[in-house]
């Protein structure tokens, strides 16, 4: 197949939707495919949508004779027009336009008045797109509600086995909890309701804080002073971002995995974490459900709920408890499909619609 992935920025963005990329372009390359990342500039939501004035990109498409046109939806604001003129080309074969969903934006939180413009544009988007590929059931339903369908799919979960799987090990238990937040410092990732319920906490912990603060840089410097206020800094150590060799050091060592996002498509994390036996505190909201079992291998707590996140915590400082879900954790992770064979099941969906547009055979009569 000749693949075009239209993608914002770079591939190698830090964050679980361009892993996910990541990962499938890797794959499909090892298969023989040819795929060409099309990157679209970083801008603000109103300027993505100043793209649509012009023609370059669908002009670029066109000419590049691909059989599948995968977007990220994430691109979703600047691929109106593209994909409007794509749907109206007159021939006899038309590649298929498919999205790459991780989560809506009209799944988040933003400011109200904001919210009819994303559903709106979303809803557009959706709409012009012929397939979807979609990393939980959760996503899927978003689509189908927003959009009034969410067909064809395939459902391929994401996976967290980009680590060499530790051995099951014995932690030293002294009394302190050792709690890591993984992932980019940014209002939807929660930190502040951690910082919140940390407060609140009576059991002796310590929190590891994974991210890069250049995402939203003035969120991330609200954060370190809120950790000021409320008197935590002494517990807490900022990391910035850190490759795989110091991430899987992290988590080796870790207790708990505490990510009370706002909302979730996934959570990536989630599994990275339960691999190294490590359970999962997450938000109830999206689509953590799907890979945390609550009261089981981690707890699942309402967003921007600091009382029942501070009381999830202490419940893990019961030292049988957490062995217990380090067991039950390390036990789901063994039972996640990998990314390879996500990858497989995205590229095998893939094929089946290049046979379904390839125009018909001509009679030889």
């Amino acid at each position: 197949m000749r693949i075009a992935l239209v993608i914002y920025g770079s591939l190698d963005t830090v964050s679980g939707g361009y892993l996910y990329d990541r990962k499938l372009v890797s794959h499909l390359r090892a298969r023989g495919d040819a795929v060409e990342v099309i990157s679209l500039p970083w801008r603000n939501y109103a300027r993505h949508l100043l793209d649509n004035a012009s023609t370059a990109l669908t002009e670029r498409l066109r000419a590049g004779r691909y059989d599948v046109l995968l977007q990220d939806e994430l691109n979703h604001p600047s691929l109106l027009t593209v994909n409007r003129a794509w749907s109206g080309r007159i021939q006899s074969r038309r590649s298929p336009i498919v999205s790459i969903v991780h989560h809506l934006r009209a799944s988040e939180t933003h400011p109200a008045w904001t919210m009819p413009i994303y559903r709106r544009v979303e809803r557009a988007y959706l709409r012009s797109c012929d397939a979807f590929v979609f990393n939980s059931e959760t996503t899927r339903d978003s689509v189908a509600a927003l959009a009034g369908r969410a067909t064809p799919h395939v459902i391929a979960y994401p996976a967290g086995d980009r680590f060499s799987a530790p051995p099951a090990a014995e932690r030293i238990v002294d009394g302190v909890l050792r709690l890591i937040f993984v992932g980019n410092v940014s209002a939807r990732k929660g930190l502040h309701t951690l910082f919140d319920a940390l407060a609140q906490v009576r059991c002796a912990w310590t929190l590891d804080v994974v991210g890069s603060e250049s995402v939203e840089p003035a969120y991330a410097a609200r954060m370190r002073a809120r950790a000021q206020t409320l008197g935590l800094m002494d517990k807490l150590r900022w990391h910035g971002r850190l490759d795989d060799a110091q991430l899987a050091g992290m988590y080796a060592a870790a207790d708990a995995l505490v990510a009370p996002s706002q909302y979730e498509g996934f959570g990536i994390v989630y599994l990275e974490a339960m691999g190294f036996g490590v359970p999962v505190i997450a938000s109830s909201a999206g689509a953590a459900r799907e890979t945390v079992t609550d009261g089981v291998d981690g707890f699942l707590v309402p967003p921007e709920e600091a009382e029942v996140l501070a009381a999830a915590i202490e419940r893990l400082a019961v030292a049988a408890r957490l062995t217990a879900m380090r067991v039950a954790a390390r036990e789901r992770f063994a039972r996640h499909p990998g990314w390879e064979a996500a990858c497989a099941q995205i590229r095998a969906f893939l094929l089946t619609l290049t046979l379904s547009a390839a125009p018909p055979a001509q009679s030889r009569g």
